[in-house]
């Protein structure tokens, strides 16, 4: 065996060891849930610390996600253009990118070593006999793997690797001896490369964890602070539903739930004009609420749903506007994830949140359900009659698949089962009903499924954990107390506050992804809101309706991105089919942010 066949043997196995352990501590953290179930129900003894594992089984999980999604080129960025292609020629945007993506991960890797020493100098456990620096060890094992990837997925050839190396050889020597600090405005000049290195398809947490490498370098703050952020924020006791919930949206995406229930909604609105608009919306708004990602719904359920509609006799164009749209919708319903972030990070009751944005979620469905109507008649599309025996028979026929809202809405607001208990609930029983009773998936599946969703919550959660770094200089530099020093003085009224949020959040939404900027935004923005006698709930369903709109935001809105991607159309074409959805949406938002008793109805 030859030098290259050896390598490649060791990438092998390290790849197949990278999967199994994904797979593994998945299943881990759906049966321990479940299990801390029975036994309350029972009356048993639980597993000793099962909660606390769980939280740290979300860490390793995302840290192997975003190993995965770096090794598949998945890791989640600004544009279309992926990190790695073929070409060996360096181009200087890309070569940019990727130096800036090396440094990031090796500063990132090294702080995370910094303060697993200290923890290993000063053990805490977190578990009977399981210290906190043997589940924190993921994180430079992490982001070193990532730097790996990185090095060999950039160019085949040795001359073109060892730039990264040169380069990151002089970086650390500069930051070593703070050489440059006092030369160039480090800062501005970072942030400016990696703007570029984002433009050329750097991922999204570079540019966050890069920002915040930077800050606190020109600080002189340990950049293990960064690790130690992600840390807190990843192992929150809510944070685990948010792996748990995708891969239910993820094993249901997978099966052709998306086909049954489609017939179902056809079967109970295509005689309304419309109807199949309508049935679109109310199914995009259900996987988006499970998934927790508007884009998964567009790439997972766009296949479908765009020959449906064309072979209907709707225009390309409304067809385009249409599933673009409704990918974004369903992030107010249980058990939306950035809700569940929401509430991590502003410390708001997640549970309030769910109830209050009941209303606000049907008032979006039902508004883009009428323009639906609207164009069904516009269009003068054949109806279907309405026939009570094949609906009643397709109800049947997908009646475990209808009761899922209720058995999570149940889970959520009846007080049985935790939200992450309710959660893992959710994977066996989708499970159960996909693989043994409808058949749709097959065992051997399994692993590909778990994989697959492993690398999107990869992709998510280090984007979560470096913003939570970047957000933490800004709260230490005392940004979020100028910005309210700023504002009461700039600002007259609580209504001039609302909208200048509205314009801020649509530029932020259209910007960041929604993750990153929950983590980042809202310890700035909720002193304000305070201030100004907003209501925190409100608040919260603002700004996540706000940021749901700045999806669909001209130039560089996520979802426009993703629907070009889709469907292979050009940018313009897409800006232009989404429009009038858009204007329905942003009159949505206005009646949600200035008419407070839709929000907090509920709650009173």
């Amino acid at each position: 065996m030859n030098s290259q066949s050896k390598i490649n043997h060791i990438v092998n196995r390290l790849k197949w060891g990278e999967d199994t352990l994904a797979f593994v501590i998945f299943a881990a953290m759906t049966l321990l849930p479940a299990i801390e179930t029975g036994t309350r129900l029972f009356n048993t003894n639980s597993i000793p610390a099962s909660q606390v594992l769980v939280q740290h089984f979300t860490l390793w999980i995302g840290f192997l996600g975003a190993v995965l999604a770096t090794r598949q080129n998945k890791l989640l960025a600004l544009t279309r253009k992926p990190l790695f292609d073929n070409a060996e020629n360096p181009h200087w945007g890309k070569w940019i990118a990727k130096v800036t993506t090396f440094l990031v991960l090796v500063a990132l890797a090294w702080g995370s070593w910094e303060l697993l020493k200290v923890e290993y100098k000063y053990p805490i456990d977190i578990a009977p006999n399981i210290p906190r620096w043997l589940a924190q060890i993921i994180m430079p094992i992490g982001f070193g793997l990532m730097a790996i990837q990185v090095y060999f997925k950039s160019y085949k050839k040795h001359v073109h690797r060892i730039s990264l190396i040169i380069v990151g050889l002089l970086f650390s020597l500069s930051a070593i001896t703070d050489a440059i600090i006092d030369v160039i405005p480090v800062v501005w000049v970072g942030l400016a490369i990696l703007l570029i290195a984002l433009i050329h398809g750097a991922p999204i947490f570079v540019g966050l964890g890069g920002a915040a490498v930077l800050f606190f370098w020109a600080d002189f703050t340990p950049i293990s602070a960064i690790p130690a952020e992600t840390y807190r924020i990843v192992v929150s006791p809510t944070l685990p539903t948010i792996p748990l919930f995708t891969l239910a949206g993820y094993l249901l995406a997978e099966s052709k739930a998306s086909e049954r229930l489609v017939k179902v909604f056809k079967e109970l609105f295509g005689w309304i004009p419309g109807g199949t608009p309508v049935i679109i919306v109310i199914l995009c708004g259900f996987f988006t609420a499970l998934t927790g990602g508007s884009g998964v719904t567009i790439l997972a359920l766009g296949g479908l749903l765009m020959p449906l509609l064309i072979k209907e006799g709707y225009s390309r164009s409304f067809s385009l506007g249409l599933i673009t749209v409704s990918g974004s919708l369903g992030l107010l319903f249980p058990p939306s994830l950035p809700a569940i972030i929401y509430g991590v990070t502003a410390g708001v009751s997640v549970k309030s949140i769910f109830i209050a944005g009941l209303i606000p979620g049907i008032l979006l469905l039902v508004m883009m359900s009428v323009w639906s109507v609207y164009q069904g008649k516009k269009e003068k599309i054949v109806l279907t009659p309405f026939n009570f025996k094949k609906a009643l028979k397709v109800c049947i026929d997908t009646k475990w698949e209808l009761a899922i809202p209720g058995l999570i809405l149940f889970g959520v607001f009846g007080g049985f089962t935790t939200l992450v208990e309710t959660a893992a609930l959710t994977v066996i029983y989708i499970f159960l009903i996909e693989v043994y009773l409808y058949k749709d998936i097959r065992l051997r599946d399994l692993p590909k499924i778990v994989i697959d969703c492993a690398t999107l919550i990869g992709g998510v959660l280090i984007i979560l954990g470096v913003a939570m770094g970047l957000t933490s200089y800004l709260i230490d530099a005392q940004i979020p107390i100028q910005m309210l020093t700023w504002a009461k003085s700039a600002i007259a009224s609580k209504y001039t506050f609302l909208l200048m949020l509205n314009v801020f959040l649509l530029l932020v939404g259209c910007l960041m992804d929604i993750f990153s900027a929950i983590i980042v935004i809202v310890p700035l923005i909720a002193p304000l809101g305070i201030y100004f006698g907003v209501d925190p709930v409100h608040l919260a369903i603002i700004f996540i309706a706000n940021l749901e709109l700045g999806f669909l935001t001209p130039p560089v809105g996520m979802n426009l991105f993703l629907a070009a991607y889709r469907f292979d159309e050009d940018m313009p074409r897409i800006y232009q089919a989404t429009l009038p959805f858009f204007l329905v949406r942003l009159i949505a938002v206005g009646l949600i942010t200035y008419i407070p008793i839709l929000t907090l109805g509920l709650l009173q």
